[in-house]
């Protein structure tokens, strides 16, 4: 089984910041695949359907971002999940509004939900997909406030399409392996 993370906070103060982009391509794919993703399970609210011919489970975990790793130790453990299984999707300040980048395995640059993932799992080598949020965007606003704040008109569309071409890429991935979802969806 495949395991597709995204990141993010619970509560609906958080819903639609640009933190919860991984919640919401994670709401994406559920939508293009019919999977219901409801069940509360390793302290994440998680759904399992079909995604280009193999099982996947959809997560969201419910802990705040700089615990996600907990989730993901979890559910790794439960199942005997390699991290070559894994796919994490989340936002990223140091790239541009709207772009995507996959990578098959590095550091957690400055993010935190990332961190706490590779802390707690002890490797980095898992699929990672970071939509840009851009900090060229935040001006003088401090970094807490810019990623916990809603989507600006400027932001809307580009985030919209980035949200759009990470589901694409990572049922490309599921499909064709991560070479395939890097060389088609990077950038």
């Amino acid at each position: 089984m495949i395991f597709v993370i995204g990141l993010g906070n619970p509560g609906r103060e958080y819903e639609n910041t640009r933190h919860n982009l991984g919640f919401i391509t994670i709401d994406r794919l559920a939508e293009r695949h019919d999977i219901k993703v409801s069940k509360l399970k390793h302290k994440a609210l998680t759904g399992t359907g079909m995604i280009s011919g193999s099982k996947a489970m959809l997560v969201k975990p419910q802990t705040y971002m700089n615990l996600s790793g907990e989730t993901v130790r979890s559910l790794i453990h439960y199942y005997g999940a390699r991290p070559e299984d894994i796919i994490i999707i989340y936002d990223d300040v140091d790239i541009p509004t709207g772009s995507l980048r996959i990578r098959k395995k590095g550091s957690a640059g400055s993010h935190n939900g990332m961190k706490s993932v590779i802390y707690h799992i002890g490797d980095d080598s898992f699929a990672r997909y970071r939509i840009g949020i851009g900090k060229q965007d935040r001006g003088r606003q401090p970094l807490r406030d810019y990623v916990l704040g809603g989507f600006s008109p400027d932001d809307t569309v580009p985030l919209r399409d980035a949200v759009d071409r990470c589901a694409r890429a990572i049922e490309e991935q599921i499909a064709n392996g991560v070479d395939a979802a890097m060389q088609k969806y990077n950038g």
